[in-house]
């Protein structure tokens, strides 16, 4: 095997022109969910996971489907069901009857990009299989652990609006995922642009025939994770975030603020933002760009703020106009 190839700025630029022609190749087959496509992109540099939200149609399992075609990366869908049991996620002991012994057959949570479909309509036993694999990147069966391939994400999808037959995920499980990202209808123009397109012949279900090709290996995003890791964060600029998470758990419209692990998953995807603008270093705007998705899933509202409006992203973004940013000199 050979050794790997020193990271240096040459890399680190061919690394980013690399992941900036993976979001302009999901944009072929997505249209108007800018923010979405980076916010995965955010979540594969910091080795994360996503939950994608939005109502029907709005091309959620689609977005998803296009970033493995853009990534030459190995991937699984599973359609979460009532009746989907853990060992259809992780994997089970099969007897073999020929050697008359048990062996271990995979699941689909043993790829590189697993995409969850409509996680919250299967119960919460099958829910918590994808702890382990999401925390420790391993799944453990009959008392041994074994490794999931690097790089591994899951992206998982859920429905905001039909609740018959779901299963909210718990503060648990939703602690972890990096981001979670709203995926809203598309404005007029856009939902034209949608419409022409499939006027023309394009169809969701044949990726390539649209054009979307792999432009992303995973060396590419191995070196693009050492320069974010290289991205330099000051003493400010961490403070300005404990000072955010922690307004959180002051805030009078929440019975539950954000942990430390959420401050540390804000100052992760603050760091691979400004890698992926140019920078080697986190300003404020930086924090206050990724905070929304970061944060939006580790708080809770009190019943009585929810019933006057009041939402999570409502919140935040009143904690971060009041709490100051500070000034760096770089």
């Amino acid at each position: 095997m050979s050794a790997p190839t020193p990271e240096t700025p040459e890399n680190s630029d061919g690394a980013r022109s690399s992941l900036e022609a993976l979001r302009t190749e999901i944009a072929k087959a997505v249209v108007g969910q800018d923010p979405a496509v980076t916010g995965l992109v955010v979540a594969l540099l910091c080795r994360g996971h996503v939950l994608l939200e939005g109502v029907p149609g709005v091309a959620k399992t689609l977005l998803v489907r296009a970033l493995a075609a853009s990534l030459e990366l190995d991937t699984k869908r599973v359609q979460f069901t009532p009746d989907l049991m853990p060992s259809d996620v992780t994997g089970s002991l099969v007897y073999d009857t020929r050697t008359s012994e048990f062996s271990f057959q995979q699941g689909p949570v043993f790829t590189n990009l697993l995409l969850a479909d409509e996680i919250n309509r299967t119960p919460p036993k099958t829910q918590s299989s994808l702890l382990e694999a999401m925390e420790e990147r391993q799944v453990t069966v009959d008392g041994t652990a074994r490794p999931l391939p690097e790089p591994f994400l899951v992206a998982a999808t859920q429905n905001p609006v039909e609740y018959e037959g779901t299963y909210p995920l718990p503060e648990a499980q939703l602690d972890r995922f990096l981001l979670k990202l709203t995926v809203p209808l598309p404005s007029r123009e856009d939902e034209i642009n949608v419409l022409t397109r499939h006027a023309e012949g394009f169809n969701p279900r044949d990726l390539k025939a649209a054009g979307v090709r792999p432009v992303a290996t995973a060396a590419d995003l191995e070196a693009a994770r050492q320069a974010v890791a290289r991205t330099s964060v000051s003493p400010e600029i961490a403070g300005y975030v404990v000072d955010i998470c922690r307004a959180t758990r002051e805030s009078p419209s929440l019975t539950l603020g954000v942990s430390p692990r959420g401050a540390t998953a804000l100052l992760s995807t603050a760091r691979a933002w400004a890698w992926l603008t140019g920078r080697d270093y986190v300003t404020p705007d930086d924090v206050k760009a990724l905070a929304l998705p970061t944060l939006r899933h580790r708080v809770q509202l009190r019943p009585e703020a929810e019933m006057e409006g009041v939402t999570a992203d409502s919140v935040i973004n009143a904690i971060l106009a009041h709490v100051p940013a500070p000034s760096l000199r770089q």
